[in-house]
C-alpha cells in the first residue's frame, strides 16, 4: 500500500484521473459489499428464521417401488392362484397379550328360508390389527357359523367393509402409517423398528404394501377434490421445492410439489375451502399447464415464467402477490436500513389496512372499499416507486426490488376491481397451516394429506 502511494503521480491531470478510476473501484466494491451482504441476510433468516418455504422429505426408492406395485394390484388384484407363494408374505401371529375387542356378528336366531331355530355348527374368527393413539388393540370380529334345526341351512354374517380386503390393518392403524410418513417424513423402515419396540412385528414390506393400497383407495378422494377446486372463479398457485433422492448421482435433486388451494372465506363464500397437490420431479411449466388443462378463471401467484402457457391460453387470468413485493423491499431494510425500502413497507401497509377492513364482506362491498381507500394509495405508490429508481444505483439491490414492484403491480391490479380476487397468495404460501382440506396422491400426485 505504501508502495502504491509513493507511486501516485504529481501531475493535476494525472492524478485527477487517478481519483476518478479509485472512485468507480470503491463505488463498484460498495455494490458488491451491498449485494453480498443482501445474500448473507437472506441466507441467515433462511436457516435460522420461524419459517422456511423448503420441505425437507426423504424419497426411499423400494418403498416407492413396492408402494406403486401395490397400488397396481389393488386396482388389477390378482387371484390366489396367480400369487407365488414364495413372493407371499408369511403372517406371524398377533401377540397373545394385545388386548382383545371382541365383536360377534350373528345372523340371528331364526332361519331365514324356513323360519326353523338356528344352532351353532362353529365359528370363524378374524382378527384386525388396529392402532389407538399411544397403543395397539385387537378387534375380533366373531362370526358364528349357524345351521337351521329343520332345514339344515348354514347361515353366517357377512364380513364387513375394510380398506384392505383379506388385509389385516384397522382403518385407524392405517391412517398412522400414512400421517406418520407423508405429514411426520417418517420412513416405513423407522416405523417398522418402532412397532417392534411395541412387540409388533411388521415388515418395512408389508407397510410399504399397505400404503399402495391405500393411494389406490384414496385416489378417487384426491381427484374430487381437485375437481372442487378447478371449480373456483380464482385460485391460489404456488410450488415448494423438496429433497428427492436421485439414485446413481450421489446427490439429490430438487422436485417440486405444485399446491392449488380455493379459498372463497375472505368474500363469503358458501363453498368449502381446499388444497389440492401435485408432485413433479422438476420445476417445468409443462407440469402446471397440465395440472390445470381444464381451468378457466383467475390465478393468484408469483412471477414464475412456467404459468405463462396457461396465461397465453386465454381462460386463466393472472393476478400478482403483493406479499411478493413486500417481502423484496423487507429484506433490502433487514439487510441495509434503507429508508426508501422502510416507506415503501409502510406504504403497502395502508393496503394491507383496507384488506382489514374488507375481510368477510360480500365482493360488492369488498370492491367499493377497494376503490374509495386502496386505490389511491396502490396508485400512489405505483408513481412513488417510479420517482425513486433514478435516484438510487441501478445495480442495488433496492433498484431491483423497485423493477419488480413496478412490474407485477400491473398484474395486481385486477384485485382493485374484483372482490372475490385477494391481494397476495398468502392463503398458499403456508399451506400446512390452514383450516382447509386438501389431498394428493402417494405415487402420482403429492404426498400430504391435511385435514
Amino acid at each position: 500500500m505504501l508502495e502504491d502511494i509513493r507511486s501516485l503521480p504529481e501531475e493535476p491531470a494525472e492524478l485527477r484521473k487517478a481519483a476518478v478510476n479509485l472512485v468507480a473501484l470503491v463505488k463498484s466494491q460498495a455494490l458488491q459489499i451491498e449485494k453480498l451482504k443482501h445474500e448473507l441476510a437472506g441466507h441467515r433468516r433462511h436457516r435460522f428464521g420461524v419459517r422456511s418455504e423448503t420441505l425437507d422429505q426423504l424419497e426411499l426408492r423400494l418403498e416407492d417401488a413396492e408402494i406403486a406395485a401395490a397400488k397396481a394390484e389393488q386396482i388389477a388384484p390378482l387371484s390366489d392362484a396367480a400369487i407365488d407363494p414364495k413372493n407371499k408374505p408369511k403372517r406371524k401371529p398377533l401377540p397373545a397379550d394385545l388386548p382383545r375387542n371382541e365383536e360377534v356378528l350373528s345372523p340371528g336366531d331364526a332361519c331365514g328360508k324356513c323360519g326353523g331355530a338356528l344352532k351353532t355348527l362353529g365359528e370363524d374368527v378374524t382378527e384386525e390389527l388396529e392402532y389407538v393413539p399411544g397403543r395397539f388393540v385387537v378387534n375380533r370380529i366373531v362370526r358364528p357359523r349357524m345351521a337351521c334345526s329343520c332345514c339344515e341351512a348354514i347361515c353366517q354374517a357377512p364380513l364387513p367393509s375394510r380398506p384392505i380386503e383379506r388385509g389385516r390393518p384397522g382403518p385407524g392403524l392405517l391412517a398412522h402409517v400414512l400421517v406418520s410418513k407423508y405429514a411426520d417424513h417418517l420412513p416405513l423402515y423407522r416405523q417398522s423398528q418402532i412397532f417392534e419396540r411395541e412387540g409388533i412385528d411388521l415388515d418395512r414390506s408389508t407397510l410399504s404394501d399397505w400404503v399402495g393400497k391405500s393411494a389406490a383407495l384414496l385416489e378417487p378422494l384426491a381427484d374430487a377434490i381437485g375437481r372442487h377446486v378447478q371449480r373456483g372463479q380464482a385460485i391460489f398457485a404456488d410450488d415448494t421445492p423438496i429433497k428427492l433422492q436421485a439414485p446413481g448421482a450421489g446427490k439429490c435433486k430438487t422436485a417440486r410439489i405444485w399446491t392449488y388451494v380455493r379459498d372463497e372465506r375472505p368474500w363469503g363464500g358458501d363453498d368449502p375451502p381446499a388444497a389440492w397437490y401435485q408432485f413433479t420431479a422438476d420445476r417445468k411449466g409443462e407440469h402446471p399447464t397440465k395440472h390445470l388443462a381444464g381451468y378457466k378463471g383467475w390465478m393468484h401467484a408469483d412471477g414464475y415464467a412456467g404459468f405463462n402457457d396457461l396465461y397465453r391460453s386465454g381462460d386463466v387470468h393472472e393476478v400478482a402477490c403483493m406479499a411478493h413485493i413486500r417481502r423484496k423491499f423487507t429484506d433490502v431494510f433487514q439487510s441495509e436500513g434503507s429508508i426508501i425500502a422502510q416507506e415503501a413497507i409502510k406504504r403497502i401497509a395502508g393496503l394491507y389496512g383496507v384488506e382489514k377492513e374488507a375481510r368477510g364482506q360480500p365482493p360488492d362491498e369488498r370492491v367499493r372499499l377497494r376503490q374509495a381507500h386502496a386505490r389511491p394509495i396502490f396508485d400512489d405508490l405505483e408513481v412513488w416507486l417510479h420517482a425513486q429508481l433514478p435516484k438510487i444505483s441501478g445495480k442495488s439491490e433496492l433498484a431491483k426490488a423497485i423493477r419488480y414492484a413496478l412490474t407485477r403491480m400491473k398484474k395486481l391490479r385486477p384485485y382493485l376491481d374484483h372482490g372475490f380476487l385477494e391481494a397476495d397468495t398468502d392463503v398458499v404460501e403456508q399451506p400446512f397451516s390452514q383450516p382447509v382440506f386438501g389431498f394428493g396422491g402417494f405415487s402420482r400426485q403429492a404426498s400430504t394429506i391435511r385435514a
